[in-house]
This record gives structure tokens, sequence and C-alpha cells, in this order.
């Protein structure tokens, strides 16, 4: 039986936090590989992503080469609409039946994980690959102890990064340099993304 995570996100864009969060997702929960998915319409976001879907999913195939475990699936982005993930574990289930899926969360997501949609078919569906970071709340004894067995803690180091710090300084015309990975600097530098955009914290 093959072990994947599934790391989702907006990937607006994709940085070096995310590579590393998936690394050590992948190290502790000792997954095969882990595919990076970029969402079409993420449920849980108050705006809308800055650059296209075409542009992140193509960011992230770009911050992924070179590594044999990390690959990108366009699952969300052909299937486009809400990407709810109760909906995108059941496709893969049926497209790839020898697999045994993780999803790859923050540590701050674990104590909402009962307001996810679909929560209680999801937990019988998939497991979860927990990060946990220095100060960040680890409240993985407020779940059902059923819950708690499906929960893979990963610690990853601290890391100052978000894409909409990232995106605040192209709009200020700062450097990204060693934030993002360097084709993903260059690709955003190409198109002139992010050069006068900001977004709430992702």
């Amino acid at each position: 039986m093959k072990l994947i995570g599934i790391m989702g996100g907006t990937f607006d864009p994709i940085h070096l936090g995310h590579l590393i969060a998936a690394e050590c997702a992948r190290e502790a929960a000792l997954l095969d590989e882990v595919w990076f998915m970029p969402a079409s319409v993420p449920p849980h976001k108050s705006r809308q992503p800055v650059a296209a879907i075409e542009q992140r999913f193509e960011m992230t195939k770009l911050a992924v080469q070179g590594n044999p475990c990390f690959r990108v699936s366009d699952w969300e982005y052909a299937r486009g609409g809400v990407s709810y993930t109760v909906d995108t574990v059941s496709g893969l289930r049926e497209t790839h039946p020898g697999v045994e899926w993780s999803w790859i969360i923050g540590g701050d997501m674990v104590a909402y994980l009962p307001q996810w949609h679909r929560i209680d078919e999801l937990m019988a569906s998939i497991s979860f690959v927990g990060l946990r970071r220095p100060g960040t709340p680890w409240q993985l004894d407020m779940l059902p102890s059923v819950w708690q067995e499906r929960i893979t803690p990963a610690d990853m180091p601290q890391m100052d990064i978000s894409s909409t710090m990232i995106r605040q300084r192209l709009a200020e015309g700062r450097s990204i340099r060693y934030l993002v990975p360097d084709a993903v600097e260059h690709y955003i530098a190409r198109w002139g993304l992010y050069e006068s955009s900001t977004g709430k914290n992702d």
C-alpha cells in the first residue's frame, strides 16, 4: 500500500515554508510521496486568490521540481469550483484504489477539524498529519479519541514566512530572494505578479 500525503492550499505564491512543512510531514508519517494540490476556489478563504489557478499551479510545479518525493496534482484545478476536502478525497480514492491517503494540516487547524465539511465521513476515509511549530497551539485532546488516533504529529521549525508577506514585499518593490525557490521568483518577475496586491494571512 502506497502512502501519499496531500498538501492543499492556494499557494499564492508557494514558498519555502510550504516545502519544509511537506518534507517534515513526509518524514514524520513515513509517506512515500507528498502531492501538492492548488485549490481552485478555497472554501475557507475570505478572499479570492490574487494569481490565477493556472499561474499558481505552474509556480507549484516549479517549486517541487528536483524532489522525487514531491509532485503536483491537478485534481482540484481540473475539477474547478469550490474545493472541499471530502470531495477531493472521495475522487482520489476512486481513481487510486491502491493508496492510503493523509491530509497535511497546520497544527493550529487541528482544533478546527470538527468544523470541516462532512468531517465524520472524512475521518473514516483518511488520516491526517498535523504540523507542530514552536508556539503553535496543539489541542489534540479536544478531539474525540477515535479521531486522535488518525492524526500524526510532525514537528517543524518556526518559519515566519507567509504568502501574504511575500505579496506585500513584492507590492513594495522589495526582494523575495531566499523566501521562494529561485524558479518561482523568476516566474513571478516574468509575469509581474503581486506588484500592487495584498491580502489576508495565508
